[in-house]
């Protein structure tokens, strides 16, 4: 057995947060096999897709088929699904989901772009969520996108950022989800915002789900697992961002991840090699995918 605190968890959000992002679409069929090649890699947390208005995110229309697909459940695989409102919330309690991740902006601008409503409304929703997702037995991450600071708002404040932390909790979320969403985090602001909500928050609750616009991404998670976070979003590929904010692509690359943690002496429990195999799938299906010719929609 290795100590819990020497092991860090990678959530692989590429078949969410990756393929959200992508110009190709693909079918359940060919995702299903893509989250199965992600698990085989040794990959236990995957976002598998999102509950959401298919009309509006067409890239991740039947995703309660890819959840059902994937039954029976690899032992020890962990399937979480973003959702946005009641309707997603309904489905995830009529499927057993055991996780679902919940995110609010934490920038007025970014909120209305990305939701169509202010971040109080939207803090207001996502809390009734979280508290019936908790009390059916659900895990909820509750997520902040723009936790570093937004592209049209610029810094964000982090006493800001420490009062929806605190909502969330309240509400009953299980884990604290902070979005790097325009890239424009640097290692200090990592370091300064997770030892300020450590205060409060056990820091075995937060997770980062960091971008690498500007290359900060890889110093960023080395700067996380510093303060003591050991929950990160990476994606195959590097694939992902955030169609409402010009420039703001890529998620960490999980193989770049991977490399980074072991150096640092950590665990990840991840095979490389089979983890480029998932890679390849999922390079060859997005070069031969049905072309879709609208941004998608909302990402984190």
């Amino acid at each position: 057995m290795i100590n819990v605190d020497e092991t860090v968890i990678l959530q692989e959000v590429s078949t969410r947060d990756g393929l959200q992002n992508e110009q190709r679409l693909l079918s359940v069929a060919q995702r299903i096999e893509v989250v199965n090649a992600i698990a085989d890699a040794g990959l236990r947390r995957i976002q598998i897709g999102a509950f959401v208005n298919p009309r509006v995110v067409p890239q991740m229309a039947g995703s309660d088929l890819v959840l059902q697909g994937l039954e029976p459940k690899k032992a020890g695989v962990f399937y979480t699904v973003l959702i946005l409102n009641n309707k997603g919330l309904e489905m995830a309690l009529s499927l057993n989901v055991e996780h679902i991740e919940i995110y609010v902006s934490a920038s007025e601008t970014h909120s209305f772009k990305n939701s169509r409503i202010g971040v109080r409304k939207a803090l207001v929703n996502a809390n009734k969520m979280i508290r019936r997702a908790t009390q059916a037995g659900i895990g909820v991450t509750g997520g902040i996108m723009c936790a570093f600071g937004c592209f049209f708002e610029g810094p964000i404040s982090q006493d800001k950022i420490c009062e929806m932390v605190a909502d969330f909790v309240g509400a009953g979320a299980t884990e604290i989800g902070l979005a790097d969403t325009t890239g424009m985090a640097k290692p200090k602001d990592v370091r300064t915002l997770v030892e300020r909500l450590r205060t409060n928050t056990p820091v075995e609750m937060i997770g980062l789900h960091l971008h690498d616009t500007y290359g900060y991404g890889l110093r960023n998670l080395g700067a996380g697992i510093e303060s003591g976070v050991r929950k990160f979003d990476s994606s195959l590929a590097g694939i992902g961002g955030c169609p409402f904010i010009p420039g703001a692509k890529g998620n960490i690359a999980t193989d770049q991840a991977v490399n980074l943690i072991e150096q640092l002496g950590f665990r990840t429990c991840i095979e490389l090699e089979r983890l480029r195999i998932a890679e390849s799938i999922l390079r060859g299906y997005l070069s031969s995918g049905v072309a879709i010719n609208h941004s998608p929609g909302r990402s984190k």
